[in-house]
């Protein structure tokens, strides 16, 4: 289902008049890039920002594919996304952990196989006030994602309570100009509520906690020049299921933005230990188009 939201999305964009003619007027790289769960931010954390280049006055979108790799698995993302006149942001993505060998040993002492999960994940993100440039306090948005798995068996057998689940977060974002090394800065902060395991693709909830917590997530940019970012994101992370401890997950990224319709991001990335896989590190590529 997800596939074919993805299509009909994608064409709605190369249908509108205004996308076909101009891809936005906003100030280069001010969409920043799309996240592993659609919305518009870095690789790991969602931003104030809208995707696109669209105005107050335009309409906009993106395309995006995305791949990380780490030691024992890797996972997919095909997400597309629609801006409604820099106010309202709606997304659509879906994940896919491949796994290379994992094998889940439970309590009782059996163990349980999976090659794969795969997971749905459709947003929301309003901007409430301020504007990233300009504004004394920057721009403030807040954000919905509604996610669901397509398969509950390994996630109800290690303890999540759902298969299905909505974070919402708060964002706040600002770009300070000429702030290091008279380059400019970008700087973002989210609070997340949720009760995902593992992003959602380990089920809502668990044994040890089923309630909503508030996570922390923070984003930092340095302008090498006007097509060249690099930088840092974390993420913090709730700690649900009895069966394995959760980590939190940071990356270093740098993005590259030559042409406003075209944006490549590539980061190393930590997710720290996942389920009964240690340590998981490696790298992340993204490659996003806006019309």
């Amino acid at each position: 289902m997800t596939k074919w939201l993805l299509v009909a999305l994608a064409a709605a964009l190369f249908a509108c008049p205004a996308a076909q003619a101009d891809i936005g007027s906003r100030i280069w790289a001010t969409g920043g890039v799309t996240s592993i769960e659609g919305s518009a931010g870095g690789g790991l954390v969602p931003w104030a920002l809208l995707g696109s280049y669209a105005s107050d006055q335009e309409w906009g979108g993106t395309l995006a594919i995305s791949r990380a790799r780490v030691d024992d698995y890797s996972l997919s993302v095909t997400g597309a996304g629609l801006n409604w006149h820099n106010r309202v942001e709606l997304t659509v993505a879906q994940q896919t952990l491949d796994l290379d060998s994992l094998v889940f040993t439970l309590k009782d002492g059996f163990g349980l196989e999976q090659d794969e999960l795969r997971q749905n994940i459709f947003g929301a993100k309003v901007r409430l006030a301020g504007d990233v440039l300009y504004s004394p306090w920057g721009q403030w948005s807040a954000g919905v994602q509604h996610k669901r798995l397509q398969d509950f068996t390994v996630p109800g057998a290690i303890g999540a309570r759902d298969d299905s689940g909505t974070d919402v977060y708060v964002s706040a974002s600002k770009l300070f100009f000429a702030a290091l090394m008279d380059r400019n800065l970008l700087v973002n902060l989210t609070a997340r509520g949720t009760r995902a395991n593992q992003g959602g693709l380990l089920g809502f909830g668990g044994d040890r906690n089923n309630s909503y917590q508030v996570m922390m997530e923070g984003s930092v940019g340095l302008f090498i020049n006007r097509q060249w970012l690099v930088g840092a994101e974390y993420r913090q992370k709730p700690d649900n299921l009895g069966f394995a401890t959760e980590d939190d997950w940071y990356d270093l990224f740098v993005a590259w933005i030559p042409d406003r319709r075209l944006a490549v991001t590539a980061a190393v990335v930590n997710l720290g230990d996942v389920a009964t896989l240690e340590d998981q590190q490696g790298v992340y590529l993204s490659l996003q188009g806006s019309f």
